[in-house]
């Protein structure tokens, strides 16, 4: 089970947003990244999820928003796959009030407690979208035009048999790689050492992209600690970062 943010028990990245697709023929065949369980959602994140969604949530609808009309700025566009209860995401967002940020979490759960959290500490750069991850990259992100993609501890499916799950395999990377600008990173993170090692293989191979360290990063001072990944230091556990570039096209 992995430790980080609030993803571990709950609402988790489990639900990374990769939902299972109808069309077989698609470039980027369906990744069935999550279980069937959907979290329990508190009375305060129910209604925050009711309340507040016309304030904090958009719509999937195929089609490129203006992203400079619905964040009423410029600013660059970062994504982040699964946002878990949001902990992570609000605490970047807060320390880079520049930056506006895009949370795909498909548990109403998280949703909810990640809309509480923008709501308590007044944040206006980040919106959500519930909804699978390939879809929103493929149908409403133009090509060069995300600043980063985070993806912070999505659940490692621990079993060999399970491992068909993980999110990070060639397709995915390969759309993420081509919606990122020159110089936009990717960056992940684990507490599982074998899915560690199989990101650093297909991150690695990927040839729109390059390596920013030698092996695994350390941890950027931006990407805060989790109480969850606290723990999970305390345990033992060996948190490896993955920060790739895309290069110039």
């Amino acid at each position: 089970m992995t430790v980080a943010e609030d993803h571990s028990t709950d609402a988790s990245t489990e639900g990374t947003g990769m939902a299972p697709a109808d069309n077989e023929q698609s470039a980027y065949p369906p990744i069935r990244s999550f279980g069937t369980r959907r979290g329990h959602m508190t009375t305060g994140q129910r209604a925050a999820y009711e309340a507040l969604q016309p304030v904090y949530c958009l719509p999937y609808a195929p089609g490129v928003p203006d992203w400079a009309a619905v964040f009423g700025n410029q600013h660059p566009l970062v994504m982040e796959i699964g946002c878990g209860m949001g902990e992570t995401t609000a605490a970047i967002a807060a320390a880079n009030p520049d930056t506006n940020y895009l949370a795909l979490e498909v548990y109403p759960a998280g949703v909810g407690a990640l809309m509480v959290r923008l709501r308590d500490a007044n944040l206006s750069n980040v919106r959500i979208i519930g909804h699978d991850a390939v879809e929103v990259l493929q149908h409403m992100i133009a090509p060069a035009s995300l600043a980063g993609v985070h993806l912070f501890f999505p659940d490692p499916w621990h079993k060999k048999r399970h491992n068909k799950r993980r999110l990070i395999k060639p397709p995915l990377v390969a759309l993420i790689a081509e919606r990122l600008v020159a110089g936009g990173i990717l960056h992940c993170a684990t507490d599982w050492v074998p899915y560690a090692e199989q990101m650093l293989e297909v991150l690695s191979a990927e040839p729109a992209l390059q390596n920013r360290a030698t092996g695994y990063h350390e941890r950027p001072p931006w990407r805060p600690l989790t109480k969850f990944e606290r723990r999970g230091i305390r345990l033992g556990h060996e948190v490896r970062d993955l920060i790739f570039e895309r290069r110039a096209r």
